[in-house]
């Protein structure tokens, strides 16, 4: 069986919600993911929660594709989360039929963060979702172990933990690391690669992060000890934003070029 592969928002973020459908069904694509919440108050910000003209266009989108949506983001435990405030977020996911839901851990105050992890998971349990923690570096949730730790706490049957190649090495995440942690915490990881060279400073790793990896097979990342050491056959979404590339490739040819990077070394496994 072929492994899912899903167009991650932040790859294609020069697009709308919709049009990033359609860019997953053209560039070959089986899922895409959506991101209702803007991640960084720069980022083009769509009516993508409830009722709204653009939820309707990504549905007529998704029927018309046939592709599905692996994932919705972005959500962030912070020490003024209320966590019935996300519900409308989980119904218009529940709407794409999303299967998980991305969160950041932004809270330093860790009791109070397992509470708010907990209570998200049962309410993405009522909406037939799994609730995913991606540890990032500059984040409360820095790297595996921590995520870990907020997962056993919490101890709900819907939790999981994502790997993102670039946070996993930024962080000091080690493969062997992996082996302590229960294998069903992980049902899909992003996808990406970078330079082997850690950078010197937290802004300079946002900025590689957010702008300017690699596509897979491009950099110096251990993306094959990684696959072997994850869940064979768990979908993978593709976040590779190219900010430089993104200047004279369109988003449509860029999703293209990463899905058959990724292929290519899957392949070669």
């Amino acid at each position: 069986m072929k492994r899912p592969l899903s167009l991650a928002a932040l790859t294609v973020l020069d697009l709308s919600p919709a049009d990033m459908v359609s860019c997953a069904a053209w560039a070959g694509y089986s899922h895409v993911g959506l991101r209702l919440n803007p991640a960084t108050p720069t980022e083009a910000h769509y009516p993508t929660i409830g009722d709204t003209p653009v939820v309707e266009d990504i549905l007529a989108r998704l029927q018309d594709t046939g592709v599905r949506v692996l994932d919705v983001e972005i959500l962030r435990l912070k020490p003024d989360t209320v966590v019935a405030d996300f519900e409308p977020f989980m119904a218009t996911g529940a709407r794409f039929e999303a299967r998980h839901v991305l969160l950041a851990g932004n809270d330093p105050e860790f009791d109070r963060l397992v509470d708010n992890y907990g209570r998200t998971c049962e309410l993405a349990a009522r909406y037939g979702m799994a609730a995913h923690i991606e540890p990032m570096p500059w984040t409360d949730v820095r790297d595996i172990a921590a995520a870990e730790r907020v997962m056993a706490a919490a101890g709900r049957g819907n939790a999981g933990i994502i790997v993102d190649p670039i946070h996993f090495d930024r962080a000091g995440d080690t493969v062997d690391g992996l082996a302590a942690i229960p294998a069903s915490r992980f049902q899909y990881m992003q996808f990406c690669d970078a330079p082997a060279e850690r950078p010197g400073t937290t802004e300079e790793i946002l900025f590689q992060a957010r702008a300017e990896r690699k596509a897979p097979g491009e950099g110096g990342l251990p993306l094959g000890e990684l696959l072997r050491a994850l869940p064979d056959g768990i979908p993978l979404s593709l976040e590779v934003p190219q900010m430089a590339l993104a200047r004279t490739v369109g988003p449509f040819e860029r999703a293209r070029r990463l899905r058959e990077a990724t292929e290519r070394l899957l392949a070669g496994l």
